[in-house]
């Protein structure tokens, strides 16, 4: 009877809240004939929706961890399992990882914490607009904000794996040096990665299941040539694709700024940072100029 409450008073607040959006007509002829326009409103509706984001980033976490008896602690035990299992592993010569400038199992824990971020970053548009499309159907209100409710339940979600993180550097006793203070900088160009590619996939998830099901394959098949239970590769064709992986050098670069504070490849950094950066911009154009038609699809 509380819950059901709750949930009641939430959703009054929500749509409380649509009703104070301004309205956007939608005409047949091309957005993109008029970019200044374009950008013009969309900046101003990426503002208009803060208030909407946040009352949908605190309805999905209360009901996220409302309805799990683990709560919290799931944000621990995939890395958690994962670092036991591949110590193991390494432990008995069935594999061989190579080594590693960290203790092995934190480097496999703080590793998996950086990719399971980078993965809900990914996930985050996609699963935001296939949610959401009931009410995208019957409601008129800045697309923007069920992204922004993702993206900060991306970062509430990291604040919990910060605490794993922390106990790691306590535990193995891992120094810490003053670029840790830039760490944060190259974890959120990590984060803008996952969610350009979530973002320009977003439109077509509204459509098709296929999207959602894809991506969880694609993203296993991701992990593998991603360095998070191993370090880079110096060379061979397995060690070239690992480098051209966009998502190695901000992974890495993140886990350097954290732990040794020497930064192994610099260059791919920027590139990657600056794929995200303008990625993120024009698959926000895109979602843009598509969700009319999606929500064209859905309603009939």
């Amino acid at each position: 009877m509380g819950q059901s409450i709750n949930n009641s008073r939430s959703s009054a607040k929500i749509q409380q809240t649509i009703r104070k959006t301004p309205r956007v007509v939608y005409r047949p002829e091309s957005r993109m004939r008029h970019p200044l326009q374009l950008f013009q409103e969309m900046w101003r509706d990426l503002l208009g929706s803060r208030e909407l984001a946040w009352r949908l980033l605190i309805r999905d976490i209360k009901a996220k961890y409302r309805q799990s008896l683990l709560g919290v602690f799931w944000a621990f035990i995939p890395p958690v399992i994962l670092a036991v299992g591949f110590t193991f592993a390494k432990g008995s010569g069935v594999v061989n990882l190579g080594n590693t400038d960290l203790p092995y199992p934190a480097y496999v824990m703080f590793s998996m914490t950086l990719w399971q971020t980078f993965v809900e970053a990914l996930n985050g548009p996609i699963l935001a607009v296939t949610a959401a499309k009931p009410m995208l159907a019957r409601i008129n209100f800045p697309r923007e904000a069920i992204i922004i409710a993702k993206l900060g339940e991306v970062f509430f979600n990291f604040a919990i794996k910060l605490i794993l993180i922390v106990g790691l550097f306590i535990w193995f006793k891992i120094p810490v040096t003053w670029s840790v203070i830039l760490a944060p900088v190259a974890l959120i160009h990590l984060i803008l990665l996952g969610t350009f590619i979530g973002l320009l996939l977003a439109p077509m998830s509204g459509l098709y299941q296929d999207i959602t099901m894809g991506i969880t394959l694609i993203t296993g098949l991701w992990l593998f040539i991603t360095p998070v239970v191993y370090p880079v590769p110096n060379g061979g064709v397995f060690g070239t694709i690992v480098k051209l992986n966009p998502v190695t050098p901000l992974l890495v670069t993140t886990r350097e700024l954290a732990t040794t504070g020497v930064i192994s490849d610099p260059q791919g950094f920027w590139i990657a940072s600056l794929i995200a950066i303008v990625g993120l911009l024009i698959a926000w154009i895109i979602y843009r100029l598509a969700m009319p038609f999606v929500i064209e699809r859905i309603s009939s």
